[in-house]
């Protein structure tokens, strides 16, 4: 903590103390009138002098400084608390609740702040009470756009997505994962309310239509001064320099809380769970733990309705390893999501089934798939450093997975010791230490363990990898990969390796999926699909990946079509050299090939 930021809340907490304390203090009473001592000046027993009516001008300051600072902090704390609330709901359930919190919000925009006040206490009548609902109610508009704002920017980030794929309910999400991250912003926020409802209320007592005379005010103090400025010019320094003091310090604090809570600032206070959610656990039937049966996909876009993935099937046994292989924009992370329940908003599963043992997951209501996520089934997702909370310790986030699938009997002791075993196992030095470590603090190798750490924290049926060593070095991904066989070998969980990468699948996977603009093209054993691939596209990978005696590898000419314009027979044909007439008029059926193999080629004989 730097010495400035020190001496800003030193600051502030004197002025609060002190206005907290001023009954306690050997003060005159600051109603007290003494006519014939008006306007007098500083002297032993009136430090500050007396006002015009002889009344102790520092004890009114201090007392005015209590009733100010209770109405601008009550008001500014209702408007953030409600303004949160709304912010929160409207921007991550969207739909009816947005429009409900938003244009409420656009309604009371629509009136002068002052002008407002005004009407409402003219009306009500002056007085603190009216005064602290009437700025709360003003200052709400500005919390709640910007928490809904914040809400929208975060909600996107994959450690969210991480957090439903371990199956934390909404609330959940929204008070440990997204209101951490919109913490920065608020606190500005509240620092502007808090001394624009100072200024408001000194404003409206000013005119005499806030706190009501003789309490103490520092608004009712300038009032005051100003009649008798000629005769006693210190009466309108005091309240002003009291009121600007405490507006600078104000801002200036929040504004270094700002940057204290900026998740990329540096270390901060570990911060601990405030509910655990109680999740039933599986018992897994016989049969293989995920089976996808004719599954679809389609998205609605100004091209009209695309489909991104067509017409998958598959099947993962336990204790086996299953590569989903293709280019960008195949479909393979979509699958995953599909799978999870956690496809963005836009995209819909149009036909199709998924069967996690035995239990069908796309007509399962959100209980149901939340109570399963990061339970039976997890996922580690492509960027460690966004799929990793950055404003938790890795070792809270570890054990928030924990304890969201856990009994009453679990305390958040065991599960802290649990994730640091957990860290040990995948091989991150010193666990004790990293466990309060947060994710900035580690480098890409170490945060894609903690990833991995998260997700097999409950020992999951199906784990699904997408594309977990992009970005990583050579060795470090060699790691991982050896990482994930010995966790697949120890635990028996079925494992669903997306990549792009035809290397990465010789080191790692049983058998092998080959998708190409949103269909499956091959698939088969993976020892088969490398020795002898039966689809163009299978074989334009393996000659486009990198050779073990250092020969430059083969491009792959053209690109993968868009999902609006596909071509009329097989998607592959204008980039393959095996093509002829029929292949792009027909469109291939996937057929079986050999054994457990099958290819969507119309050649596949010429090409064995």
């Amino acid at each position: 903590m730097t010495r400035l930021r020190r001496g800003l809340i030193i600051a502030v907490a004197g002025i609060a103390i002190t206005a907290l304390i001023v009954p306690m203090l050997p003060l005159p009473d600051p109603v007290r009138i003494e006519v014939a001592h008006q306007l007098a000046a500083p002297s032993g027993a009136h430090w500050l002098g007396q006002d015009e009516y002889g009344r102790d001008v520092l004890s009114r300051l201090l007392w005015g400084a209590r009733t100010s600072l209770l109405v601008a902090g009550a008001s500014a704390a209702l408007a953030c608390f409600f303004g949160i609330v709304l912010g929160l709901l409207g921007g991550y359930l969207r739909g009816v609740t947005e429009f409900l919190a938003v244009r409420s919000m656009d309604v009371v925009l629509c009136f002068p702040p002052l002008l407002l006040a005004l009407l409402v206490v003219t009306l009500l009548g002056p007085g603190a009470t009216t005064l602290i609902p009437v700025l709360a109610v003003l200052y709400l508009p500005g919390f709640v756009r910007v928490v809904y704002a914040g809400v929208l920017t975060v909600r996107s980030q994959d450690y969210v997505e991480a957090m439903r794929a371990l199956g934390a309910g909404p609330i959940r999400i929204m008070v440990r994962t997204i209101l951490p991250n919109v913490a920065g912003p608020v606190l500005v926020q509240f620092s502007l309310a808090a001394a624009s409802a100072v200024v408001l209320e000194s404003g409206l007592s000013f005119l005499g239509l806030g706190v009501v005379p003789p309490t103490p005010s520092w608004g009712l103090m300038i009032g005051s001064a100003r009649a008798t400025m000629n005769q006693a010019p210190l009466l309108l320094l005091w309240p002003c320099a009291a009121l600007s003091l405490t507006i600078l310090t104000m801002n200036a604090l929040c504004d270094a809380l700002r940057d204290a809570v900026d998740p990329h600032a540096g270390p901060r206070f570990a911060r601990r769970s405030a509910m655990d959610a109680l999740l039933p656990g599986l018992r897994p039937p016989p049969g293989p733990v995920l089976a996808i049966d004719h599954l679809t996909i389609e998205i609605d876009t100004p091209y009209g309705m695309i489909q991104p993935v067509r017409d998958l099937s598959l099947t993962v046994e336990a204790g086996e390893t299953l590569a989903i292989v293709g280019e960008s924009g195949s479909g393979k992370s979509l699958t995953g999501l599909a799978v999870m329940g956690l496809l963005p908003p836009a995209a819909r599963v149009a036909r199709g089934a998924v069967w996690l043992d035995g239990r069908e997951l796309l007509r399962a209501d959100e209980a149901t798939l939340r109570s399963l996520r990061g339970g039976a089934m997890a996922m580690i997702f492509q960027d460690p450093l966004s799929s990793l909370n950055p404003v938790h310790r890795i070792g809270a986030q570890i054990a928030e997975g924990i304890t969201a699938h856990a009994s009453r009997q679990n305390r958040e002791g065991d599960a802290w010791s649990r994730a640091v075993g957990l860290l040990r196992m995948v091989g991150i030095p010193d666990p004790e230490r990293r466990a309060r470590s947060f994710p900035y603090e580690m480098s890409g190798g170490m945060r894609q363990r903690a990833m991995i750490a998260v997700a097999i924290a409950n020992n999951p049926r199906l784990l699904i990898a997408d594309e977990p060593t992009t970005a990583l070095d050579v060795t470090i991904q060699a790691q991982i990969l050896e990482l994930l066989a010995a966790l697949r070998r120890e635990r028996g969980m079925a494992l669903v390796f997306i990549t792009h990468s035809l290397p990465v699948v010789a080191e790692i996977a049983d058998r092998v999926v080959v998708m190409y603009a949103g269909e499956v093209v091959e698939q088969g054993a993976a020892a088969d699909v490398f020795a002898a691939p039966r689809h163009p596209y299978t074989a334009a990978l393996l000659r486009s990946a990198p050779t073990e005696d250092g020969g430059l590898p083969e491009g792959i000419p053209g690109t993968v079509p868009q999902p609006h314009d596909l071509p009329a027979g097989c998607a592959f044909a204008p980039r393959c050299a095996h093509r002829v007439p029929d292949c792009e008029s027909v469109r291939p059926p996937l057929v079986d090939v050999g054994p457990n193999r099958q290819s969507r080629c119309l050649r596949w004989r010429e090409l064995a």
